[in-house]
């Protein structure tokens, strides 16, 4: 694989976006890659960039994988505010382009969805695109996931689409349209670049799931070709 960037992003806050890049991380780094996971951004505590730092095994600290955090639990930029601090795009993307340098693989997950304000004037969608990333759109697999996905699709730069993967999270509880909700978005979508994470429990262990041949499977079929 050559030196690549995916930022994991999602349809909505608290669809999985977390899970995926741990599992990612674990996947890359048991096939022997050199991989970063970042959440460079967070508000409302750093128990998303403490699961990334788990996953790593030290390849990282905590400050390197989220150097700006805030307390309150808000849209990051408005967490920012409440502190007197400003979070600009340039700051941002120096530091992800840091990590680049040493890294064979990065991912970098952003917080809440797509267009979800991440500092002063820039969000998921202006990251992906100063980074060059490859997007991977997190949606929970149920009802209204076929809009969700093809929503943040449309709103991605024409190159970032061509290249975006969905990634389809099963919920505890499947309801009637999970079974149909991959054809369907392939309707509309390039198919082999829809993927489905089976419901992994309500507690997630990195180290567990990583070891689940299935997840194993999805995950490397994921980013191969990248």
């Amino acid at each position: 694989m050559k030196r690549v960037t995916c930022f994991i992003t999602g349809t909505d806050t608290s669809v999985g976006k977390t899970v995926l890049t741990a599992l990612l991380a674990r996947c890359l780094h048991e096939r022997g890659l050199k991989v970063a996971a970042l959440k460079p951004i967070c508000s409302g505590g750093r128990a998303d960039a403490r699961v990334l730092h788990a996953a790593l095994n030290g390849a990282l600290t905590l400050d390197e994988i989220n150097p700006w955090h805030f307390r309150v639990s808000m849209a990051p930029v408005l967490a920012a505010r409440r502190e007197h601090k400003r979070v600009l795009r340039a700051g941002v993307v120096a530091h992800v382009r840091a990590i680049q340098e040493r890294f064979a693989v990065v991912l970098v997950e952003g917080a809440g969805g797509l267009l979800s304000p991440l500092g002063e004037n820039f969000n998921s969608r202006d990251f992906i695109v100063s980074l060059r990333a490859t997007p991977m759109i997190v949606c929970p697999n149920r009802l209204g996931a076929v809009n969700q996905a093809l929503l943040a699709l449309e709103a991605l730069p024409r190159d970032a689409r061509r290249k975006a993967r969905v990634v389809l999270v099963s919920t505890p509880k499947p309801d009637t349209a999970a079974k149909s909700n991959p054809g369907l978005l392939a309707e509309h979508f390039d198919g082999k670049r829809i993927f489905i994470l089976p419901w992994l429990g309500g507690r997630f262990n990195p180290a567990r799931g990583s070891g689940n041949l299935r997840v194993r499977r999805t995950l490397w079929e994921l980013v191969s070709g990248l």
